[in-house]
């Protein structure tokens, strides 16, 4: 079970939502309210040490959006460490980059109905 999020963190996932970038926004409009496969997803879920930018509690499945400073060599290397810390927590982790939203916005979507069809328990 991972650790509960310290008053902090949930208080960081309240100021990311609050603040949301426009391809997070545009993503959220298509995940939330169960429109994909009836699956409900979370934005900006607290999971220590992460926050997650969606979240599909179902399924153990994280999508996160990539700006330009995840193209980095400094932020390759976060993610990657933090992809590895939820897999060791049984977490899938799924990345697109904010211009696969808004350019191929029904791809995004298929490759995670497609994802989601094959974590289905």
């Amino acid at each position: 079970m991972p650790p509960r999020p310290t008053p902090d963190q949930r208080q960081f996932a309240r100021q990311l939502r609050a603040n949301q970038t426009d391809c997070e926004l545009l993503l959220w409009q298509k995940l939330r309210a169960r429109q994909i496969a009836n699956l409900k997803f979370r934005r900006q879920f607290p999971c220590p040490p992460y926050v997650l930018d969606f979240y599909c509690a179902e399924l153990k499945l994280a999508i996160e959006l990539d700006g330009g400073q995840h193209y980095e060599t400094s932020g390759r290397i976060h993610d990657q460490r933090r992809t590895h810390h939820l897999r060791q927590g049984g977490i899938e982790v799924v990345r697109f980059s904010n211009l696969e939203v808004i350019e191929r916005m029904s791809e995004v979507l298929e490759q995670v109905i497609r994802i989601a069809a094959n974590r289905m328990p």
